[in-house]
């Protein structure tokens, strides 16, 4: 399946009812992240409604034939619970149970309870990578010519494992990997130039062998072109890395560019003023 041929237009109102979700979903149970889903949304909906080949039904773990996601930080469950809900992975209605008692959708993404679309237990942060480095050396040796897409957070760049799968991916020319950075400058503890400065990642990833990308995160405009380069840059001998600018809470004003809406839930009417800010043309909320 390839659900192309999404407008930008609609793209923004599949992006505005994602929101939606994420709000409320965290709103509901007074738990989760909000801030860094997001930020991340419009990359998630680009790649579900645009970017990626993939087959929601029957869902298959293995992932032979098509494009594979994984999200290596995994706090960010509800952009990706509400975009797998969206694309056709499950019932809409199921997003009602977030990070409730035996729901499968946990905080943080697992693969015991069986939701589709999920591959791999995330949010130990770090792993990611290494995972979609080993999922990608996978398809080529089974001649399988889909690609890898990884997400990575920027705070988590603070664990030596990204770059030993960095180093590894580009010395075994593991060219069917897309790698995206989200670059909101936010970590749980602070702003990532307090906590750890990063200093320039994309001198850093090139010298580690990898073709890079740079990519604004909030503007399908230039969101969607800088994902079709990165798929052009594939099968050259090189990983691709986008480093994707985003604002944390893009969308919801008083959560933008701040890390302490990185784990905090919205009260009564902190949710009523994101949900007016969130306006679709036609909502369907769950």
């Amino acid at each position: 399946m390839n659900p192309h041929n999404k407008s930008i237009d609609e793209l923004k109102q599949i992006a505005a009812q994602v929101r939606r979700d994420i709000v409320r979903m965290v709103h509901a149970v007074n738990s989760g992240h909000p801030g860094g889903s997001l930020g991340c949304t419009d990359y998630f909906v680009s790649l579900y409604f645009s970017v990626m080949n993939y087959k929601p039904q029957p869902f298959n773990m293995d992932g032979e034939g098509e494009d594979l996601f994984f999200l290596s930080n995994g706090h960010i469950s509800p952009v990706w619970y509400s975009v797998l809900a969206r694309a056709g992975f499950f019932e809409v209605a199921e997003l009602a149970t977030f990070r409730k008692i035996n729901s499968r959708l946990q905080g943080h993404p697992a693969t015991e309870e069986g939701l589709p679309g999920i591959r791999v237990a995330s949010g130990s942060l770090g792993q990611g990578l290494s995972v979609a480095v080993g999922a990608a050396q996978t398809k080529k040796l089974n001649k399988d010519n889909n690609l890898v897409y990884v997400l990575m957070g920027d705070g988590e760049l603070g664990e030596g494992q990204v770059w030993e799968a960095a180093m590894y991916a580009a010395h075994n020319k593991v060219d069917n990997l897309i790698a995206t950075v989200d670059r909101n400058y936010q970590q749980i503890d602070g702003g990532t130039e307090e906590v750890l400065a990063l200093g320039d990642l994309r001198a850093k990833f090139e010298a580690f062998g990898w073709h890079v990308l740079e990519a604004d995160g909030n503007n399908f405009e230039t969101l969607l072109p800088a994902l079709e380069e990165a798929k052009k840059a594939t099968g050259n001998g090189k990983p691709v890395m986008i480093l994707m600018n985003t604002e944390m809470g893009f969308g919801v004003d008083f959560m933008m560019g701040s890390h302490k809406w990185h784990g905090v839930a919205p009260n009564d009417e902190q949710l009523e003023i994101a949900l007016q800010q969130l306006a679709v043309q036609q909502a369907s909320d769950y």
